[in-house]
């Protein structure tokens, strides 16, 4: 233990942490997705590779805006909150109405021009994108911003309906009806942002009983029955009433219990063959359960662990309001995602469609994934010791051209990103400035950063 506290203890320890858990939660996403696909895809006459290298490329992609992320400092996040929360309402937007349009007119196809709706989907020309997961980041970035400059006036109730609610609430309508399980991971973001901006209790109440009115609503919404199916598989999956989606989850309980403790070996499961729906997707958990046992699961479920001490220990570390609230929003978002995913393959919640971070094959999910855990690294580039450790043995001028530059160092005393600062608290004068400033008020004040 003593050693592990050591490590623990060591300045950059948070950033290597992130770093590590990241990595290897996408490598098993990779090895996974080939061995989920590659069979299936060489029986339809496709190549055994095809979903491993689309993947591939989404990781590259999701690295490269990884890299961006993390270079960036605080000031651009906040510059850009409103664009990124209006762009992704505007995305969300777009592909209701074009769903709307084409339901209407009873046409097999969405489109509108260059843009083609598919279900959760945009495809403009050769980009195919999911908004739902650009407004997780927006709604992290933006969120963080509103409360930063709200300050302690977060407090007041009026403050709240302007312009925090009515935007939320915008987002979980034109996400909810389409994508539940993203609209519950949203839900569970902005919970968790107000709840680490310090707002009162009694609005989580009204909140939550807001929250499940609406989820009833949208399960037995019109033209959704599959919620309905999805929650009677839950609730009692020996019914005759469902067909489908009892199928997948007696399918992913069979995937479990063939894996045992040690599992059948890597790309040895068999369920995947066309047996388990979305084996690459949803519920890719259910193949690493065969193929990897109790112990692969328990490595997959640990690395979250990891993941959700380390984005928590970054945001208590942080030097500012923006990167505490952004840190845990961001934390929140992974660990409620990968919660919701893996209740559902193991039966502890209804199946809901989401897929497991930096796991499930999903470029988009990926791409905004690793942006974000970009984000998260730069915030922990800026915890006091580790900027302090980065500034006394700094690496060359390449390096921090072609990875990140050197974060500024927080001061002791910062004044808070709040609209009205407040005055810095003076320092106590040493000994010596005691004695040589006898007859004067004091020595003088901090540095601001």
């Amino acid at each position: 233990m003593s050693a592990l506290r050591g490590l623990l203890d060591r300045p950059l320890a948070s950033y290597y942490l992130l770093l590590a858990c990241v990595g290897l939660l996408l490598i098993i996403g990779l090895t996974m997705v080939f061995s989920a696909t590659a069979v299936t895809n060489y029986s339809k006459g496709l190549s055994p590779y095809g979903s491993l290298i689309q993947q591939l490329a989404a990781a590259a992609v999701g690295l490269v805006a990884f890299w961006v992320c993390q270079r960036l400092p605080r000031r651009t996040y906040r510059a850009v909150a409103r664009l990124m929360l209006m762009f992704a309402i505007a995305l969300l937007g777009l592909l209701d109405l074009i769903n709307l349009i084409a339901s209407l007119r009873n046409q097999s196809t969405a489109q509108w021009g260059p843009v083609e709706a598919s279900g959760l989907w945009l495809s403009i020309g050769s980009v195919v994108l999911q908004p739902s997961e650009l407004a997780k980041f927006a709604l992290v970035v933006w969120g963080a911003d509103v409360l930063v400059r709200k300050g302690d006036r977060i407090l007041q109730w009026r403050e709240l309906w302007t312009p925090l609610f009515p935007a939320v609430g915008l987002l979980f309508v034109l996400v909810g009806y389409a994508d539940l399980g993203t609209m519950l991971v949203l839900l569970a973001i902005f919970v968790g942002m107000l709840f680490v901006a310090g707002v009162r209790g009694r609005v989580f109440a009204g909140m939550l009983g807001v929250a499940l009115l609406g989820i009833l609503l949208l399960v037995f919404a019109p033209g959704k029955d599959y919620r309905k199916d999805r929650f009677t598989a839950f609730l009692d999956p020996t019914s005759t009433n469902c067909t489908d989606n009892c199928f997948q989850i007696k399918q992913g309980w069979y995937a479990i219990a063939d894996g045992s403790w040690f599992g059948v070996g890597l790309g040895n499961g068999s369920l995947k063959w066309n047996w388990l729906p979305e084996a690459h997707n949803d519920f890719i958990f259910a193949v690493i359960a065969e193929e990897l046992g109790v112990v692969g699961c328990l490595m997959v479920v640990t690395l979250f662990a990891v993941l959700a001490y380390t984005g928590l220990r970054i945001a208590r570390r942080v030097p500012d309001a923006f990167r505490r609230i952004a840190a845990a929003a961001v934390t929140i978002w992974f660990i409620s995602q990968a919660l919701i995913n893996i209740g559902g393959v193991i039966r502890l919640l209804p199946v809901t469609g989401l897929v497991l971070p930096f796991i499930s094959h999903g470029g988009s999910a990926l791409v905004v994934s690793l942006a974000a855990v970009g984000m998260l690294a730069s915030f922990a580039r800026t915890e006091p010791a580790a900027a302090a450790a980065l500034h006394a043995r700094p690496s060359g001028k390449w390096v921090q051209l072609l990875w990140a530059p050197l974060p500024a160092i927080a001061r002791r005393h910062r004044p808070p990103d709040a609209a009205t600062p407040s005055a810095p608290t003076p320092r106590a004068p040493s000994r010596a400035e005691a004695g040589a400033g006898k007859g004067r008020r004091g020595g003088r004040g901090p540095a601001e950063d």
